[in-house]
């Protein structure tokens, strides 16, 4: 629970940070555009831009951020920043960045953990504590037979599933993830989310509301920056709810 929510959760907090969602996956679809320009043979591409379409993104800002990747128009050239800290509680905190201004990210990363009790610490210090996979967040109804779903994924090569409260997660290896993703949308599943991410070994479980509000006050401050395109705790509280 503490490291996706519900689903519907998860999709109030997107909506209500559409436009800075946007500037977040602009930024996505360029850096995979380096790679070639055509969805059709850029799986990081496709991926990318139906992340980027599930959140309404105008088809003119996915154009123009293809085109600032492959050169055709101007753009930034961005760098990818990994941070690693602690929070309140001991929590431990990862935080992924595309950047144009090193310096001005890292100033305000660091500011951010600073001002909430957390520290930020050095490469390292946490990630031992995190697994990077391949996630991919079916949601319940009942049309899906469970057992078939396990079956489709674990063929197209899944490391297993698990049931959540609104949704079947399918863990996959990084290397396979948009391999297993397209198998399943092939098969007629809709798909919540799709991504890789730092799956947490062993959690953290902060009892006090003073450390649980801060927490959730800075992953909010850390995922409101333009910078940020990700935030990953070992909280096992689900701070979206919070």
């Amino acid at each position: 629970m503490g490291r996706h929510g519900t689903i519907a959760g998860r999709k109030a907090a997107q909506d209500s940070k559409r436009a800075a969602m946007f500037t977040k996956y602009a930024r996505i679809i360029t850096v995979a555009a380096k790679d070639g320009g055509d969805p059709e043979y850029n799986a990081a591409l496709r991926l990318a831009i139906e992340k980027a379409k599930a959140i309404s993104m105008p088809n003119d800002n996915i154009n123009r951020a293809i085109k600032k990747g492959t050169g055709e128009l101007a753009g930034e050239t961005y760098e990818e920043l990994k941070f690693e800290g602690y929070g309140v509680a001991g929590v431990a905190v990862i935080v992924e960045a595309l950047t144009d201004n090193t310096n001005r990210t890292t100033s305000a990363v660091r500011s951010t953990f600073d001002k909430f009790g957390g520290n930020l610490g050095s490469p390292g210090c946490v990630s031992y504590m995190f697994s990077r996979k391949g996630v991919i967040l079916i949601e319940k109804s009942d049309e899906i037979d469970e057992d078939q779903l396990l079956e489709t994924a674990l063929e197209a090569g899944a490391e297993d599933m698990t049931t959540n409260e609104d949704s079947f997660e399918i863990i996959t290896d990084p290397a396979l993830h948009t391999e297993v993703h397209q198998a399943l949308a092939d098969a007629g599943y809709e798909i919540a989310e799709s991504d890789v991410e730092q799956i947490p070994s062993m959690e953290s479980t902060p009892t006090d509301p003073h450390d649980i509000k801060m927490l959730t006050k800075m992953i909010e401050t850390l995922e409101d920056n333009d910078d940020v395109q990700k935030v990953y705790t070992n909280c096992a509280i689900d701070l979206y709810a919070e």
